[in-house]
């Protein structure tokens, strides 16, 4: 009777801790995974966040790239960790989204390995063609690339990359097969399309922004559900009588499964603040993100936003046969 009490009493102690550990946090410095690395796009727009994010919650934020395996290494350990909110990750489209179906066997399920922080920023891509394609718009382009498929190429960062998909979306859309000649990085490929050696690429849209404001190559389409600051004049594809046929690299935060309530709310705060900071907003845009409107920043949207993703791209993945393994 004694230890069944005593028993008893631990467990009400325990369900009392809890919530205010949770209430307490932090305490202490936390860890962001990045899992890709230094010097990168996800890495530096992380350091920028995480600066602000560190003010708001008066404790600092260590940030530590873990980049192999395309991402999954690093979200593998968060996924893994300890929740109690002192481990956190940046994930984005690739990790919790393309890993799933590229792989035959990805290293954790992007949905039920996690807890969902929220939603942060966004990066469109871009239709870009060579500048000599005769093509001015969209509807144009799809012309041409209809009657002349078998000759075009377009070019992408590499297989299952943020610039390959989104291309054979495209490609599919409009009912065409053509060659993709995969590159090491967006860069060399970038180079090929305005020597003319490739046809067209669907780029990040600072990349893209920047190219065609230098006359390097022509904008055809912003492939987004609405225009971009950095290139207000280039319409979308939406506009452009596709509408669907949209690609965003995302990136969101998110900590391992079972982390506090009290925890994920707090995480949640500091990051949405820290993107209304004015400071902060104008820094990122200038990296060619898109900070997500407030309603989507929310743990709930992310936790339905990621398995929308992941059969999304899963269907494309899947019916043009492409595989990493």
């Amino acid at each position: 009777m004694k230890s069944s009490r005593l028993f008893c009493a631990v467990t009400f102690v325990l369900m009392l801790a809890t919530p205010a550990h949770a209430e307490n946090w932090p305490s202490r410095a936390m860890s962001l995974i990045v899992p890709f690395a230094a010097g990168g796009g996800v890495d530096v727009s992380a350091r920028i966040q995480a600066q602000g994010m560190s003010e708001r919650l008066g404790q600092a934020i260590v940030v530590e790239n873990v980049g192999a395996a395309a991402g999954m290494a690093g979200s593998l350990r968060v996924a893994k960790a300890e929740p109690d909110g002192y481990t956190m990750l940046i994930g984005n489209s690739g990790t919790h989204a393309y890993n799933q179906s590229l792989y035959k066997t990805p290293l954790y399920n992007a949905v039920s390995d996690f807890t969902p922080v929220g939603l942060a920023t966004e990066s469109p891509r871009i239709l870009i063609a060579r500048k000599d394609l005769p093509a001015a718009n969209l509807q144009e382009f799809t012309a041409y690339v209809r009657a002349n498929q078998s000759q075009v190429q377009f070019g992408s960062a590499g297989v299952g990359s943020g610039t390959h998909l989104p291309c054979v979306l495209l490609n599919m859309a409009i009912g065409v097969t053509v060659t993709h000649v995969p590159y090491r990085g967006e860069g060399p490929a970038q180079q090929d399309l305005m020597a003319g050696r490739l046809d067209y690429m669907c780029a990040t849209i600072q990349t893209g922004a920047t190219l065609a404001k230098n006359g390097t190559i022509k904008p055809i389409a912003v492939m987004a559900s609405r225009r971009v600051p950095i290139i207000a004049d280039v319409p979308t594809t939406g506009e452009q009588s596709l509408p669907g046929v949209e690609a965003s690299v995302w990136n969101g935060f998110f900590l391992p499964p079972g982390a506090p309530a009290a925890v994920v709310r707090k995480l949640n705060a500091a990051m949405s603040d820290t993107l209304d900071d004015p400071t902060v907003s104008k820094r990122l845009m200038e990296l060619g993100l898109e900070i997500v409107p407030a309603e989507r920043r929310t743990p709930d949207y992310l936790a339905k936003f990621v398995p929308e993703e992941v059969a999304r791209w899963g269907k494309v993945i899947h019916a043009a046969g492409i595989s990493v393994d």
